[in-house]
């Protein structure tokens, strides 16, 4: 397996306030993992900016302006109780968009079989027109239109693991059967969607977790639920949103997943690339705010694209 990582220093410039959970130190908690001897094979490269034009494959022109016009010259600034800007984020964005949608090509192209995208700020809260969850743009949904638009590819699954819903990325295919989404997550829990009966084009699978269960309960609904929606979608392309925020160290849910769980989820969603995708896999960093749960948890998903 030829495994990539793409990330760049800019997300570090993405400034959040004083002990807001989504901050710089998330990546380096990775980094510090990543210096192991066992990463020695991981492709790292330097992510490139995206096109704002990729912007508008999710998300309308006026929303891509009234998220720039947010953007301060100094300081931070909030675009909703929970998500703040600062004068690199819109420079972050671009980034976060430009390395998942290089991922989709390196995929695509054959260049890599997988890929994981360490990047700031997460994407999958974001609507259409809306930034919220600590979310600007919807980065699993732009790759998504890019594998469409730039290689035709017909059908795209993305499974999301983050302990919070995907509310974004099932906003913005609610309609579109070409776009399978699966999610994981507790409920109740935010923002407070992903009920079963939220179907979509029938495109839309949802597993809500109760909370306080664990890795039983999170691997029967990947066994009963995600895993067959996959096998019947048959995905020419599957992203992950992997946020591991389900870890069970982690402050903002009740999810007690360890790192073996992120590992065996990974396993699973491989066999259904290499089933149907020709191994075409890419991930995108989502939550996960313990940093030793969130590193660990990482590094446990980066090992196992990198081993097959």
């Amino acid at each position: 397996m030829v495994t990539r990582l793409y990330t760049h220093p800019i997300y570090f410039e993405h400034l959040t306030p004083a002990g807001h959970p989504e901050r710089p130190d998330r990546l380096r908690a990775l980094g510090k993992v990543l210096e192991d001897d066992a990463f020695d094979r991981l492709e790292r490269v330097l992510a490139p900016m995206g096109d704002e034009a990729t912007i508008l494959y999710a998300h309308p022109g006026s929303y891509l302006e009234r998220v720039r016009r947010t953007i301060p010259q100094e300081g931070l600034t909030r675009v909703d109780s929970d998500t703040t800007v600062s004068p690199k984020s819109w420079e972050a964005a671009l980034t976060a968009i430009g390395a998942a949608n290089a991922a989709v090509d390196d995929v695509l192209s054959g260049r890599a079989d997988n890929v994981f995208v360490a990047s700031r700020p997460p994407g999958h809260h974001a609507e259409r027109d809306r930034a919220m969850g600590f979310c600007l743009f919807n980065n699993a949904a732009i790759a998504a239109r890019h594998a469409q638009k730039a290689y035709g590819v017909e059908r795209v699954a993305i499974v999301d693991w983050d302990v919070h819903h995907g509310n974004g990325t099932q906003d913005i295919f609610w309609e579109d059967p070409s776009v399978l989404y699966c999610s994981t997550h507790q409920m109740p829990l935010y923002p407070g969607s992903g009920a079963k009966s939220e179907t979509g084009a029938g495109n839309i699978v949802n597993a809500p977790l109760d909370p306080d269960t664990g890795s039983e309960h999170f691997r029967e609904a990947f066994n009963t639920r995600i895993l067959p929606s996959l096998d019947a979608f048959k995905p020419e392309l599957i992203i992950i949103s992997a946020g591991f925020d389900a870890h069970h160290r982690d402050p903002l849910a009740e999810i007690n997943l360890h790192e073996d769980d992120f590992d065996w989820a990974t396993g699973k969603i491989m066999e259904r690339a290499g089933s149907f995708a020709s191994n075409r896999l890419v991930s995108l960093l989502e939550g996960g705010y313990d940093l030793k749960g969130m590193s660990l948890s990482a590094g446990a998903h980066i090992k196992r694209l990198m081993e097959g």
